[in-house]
């Protein structure tokens, strides 16, 4: 059993060279957010500083294989997600750069996704109250695809304030990684030890007021991370993880996500129309601080992590219950919002 300081040594390098990689890029990064009606910001601050997240993430998965857990890496499945990755980042950076059609950008997500897919990032099993486990079939790859697109725009478009986007992902991968190291699920572990390690090196300066932004390139891979995590760790064999696990793990911002859009498309408002109107946003414009926000949902993110360690040590029909009371929750919360929000004539 290696010691300790073996697992340490690539997530602190990981946490290192993202914060070092950071603070170069909001020096020398000439990609800047420049504030305009629909911004939550107003300096013109860098963006594409979530590069720093993807090169950290790579730099600790070498480090981790320096130290003797390449076995760890050897799947098809990482392999497919590394391929994903590039796509993903590579495209996403250059949207950054000089801002792609929407059109362009779902190409790259969907060729990212099918590319994950063909390794065999593929839930192929599911298992819900009064069904039971069952197979997927023929469904098991639309469901991964609609999985994988929306886990990667729902973190996009969640990624509005200082600290909030990063701050999430420290907490989240950190639960996900306990959860992997429990059920040992080696390959998850090393993944959502390293995505929640580069994350907080990039929260260093993207904490409230922030010196850059993780910019498209940071939030896409950051999403795309967790939603392959969630179909690896839900394989069949050792180590498995119900596919349920990560989408508990991001229930508050996949609630925002769906929420809005929803209330958006009852509305008769053109959804694909950039906007400000998001629950956290709005909580922003009635005068929380980026601070203030980032940091509940942080908490939220904490009390979901609590509730999915409940989830996995739960059998049968309990393990889906636990979302019931942040749906009760999130739903009477986004109501309060979206009644002060109309009275204050932001909605």
């Amino acid at each position: 059993m290696p010691s300790l300081g073996v697992y340490l040594v690539p997530v602190l390098a990981a946490f290192g060279l993202a914060a070092v990689l950071t603070r170069l890029l909001s020096v020398r990064l000439r990609i800047l957010d420049v504030p305009n009606e629909r911004s939550s910001h107003a300096v013109a601050t860098p963006r594409g500083g979530g590069l720093a997240i993807v090169a950290a993430f790579a730099g600790g998965i070498v480090f981790a294989w320096a130290g003797g857990f390449d076995a760890v890496f050897h799947s098809g499945e990482f392999l497919g997600f590394c391929a994903a990755a590039l796509i993903i980042a590579a495209v996403s950076l250059y949207d950054d750069l000089h801002a792609l059609p929407v059109k362009i950008r779902f190409l790259a997500q969907f060729a990212a996704a099918v590319l994950a897919m063909c390794s065999g990032i593929v839930v192929e099993h599911m298992h819900l109250p009064l069904l039971g486990g069952f197979d997927l079939g023929v469904m098991a790859y639309p469901l991964t695809l609609l999985w994988m697109i929306g886990l990667v725009n729902a973190y996009n478009f969640i990624d509005g304030l200082d600290g909030f986007a990063a701050a999430t992902a420290v907490v989240a991968a950190a639960f996900l990684a306990f959860i992997a190291g429990s059920a040992g699920n080696g390959l998850v572990l090393w993944m959502a030890m390293l995505l929640s390690a580069a994350s907080g090196g990039f929260l260093v300066f993207n904490w409230q007021p922030a010196r850059i932004f993780m910019g498209d390139v940071g939030s896409t891979f950051i999403g795309l991370s967790f939603a392959a995590m969630a179909v690896i760790a839900a394989k069949d064999g050792v180590g498995h993880i119900d596919i349920f696990v990560v989408p508990l793990l991001l229930f508050h911002f996949i609630f925002d996500a769906v929420f809005t859009f929803l209330r958006r498309l009852i509305a008769g408002e053109n959804v694909f129309v950039a906007h400000r109107t998001h629950l956290y946003q709005l909580l922003n414009r009635m005068g929380w601080s980026h601070r203030r926000v980032a940091t509940a949902y942080a908490a939220a993110a904490v009390l979901q992590g609590i509730a999915a360690i409940w989830m996995v040590e739960s059998l049968g029909e309990e393990r889906l219950i636990v979302f019931l009371p942040f749906v009760i929750a999130y739903a009477l919360v986004a109501r309060q919002v979206v009644r002060r929000a109309v009275a204050r004539k932001l909605l």
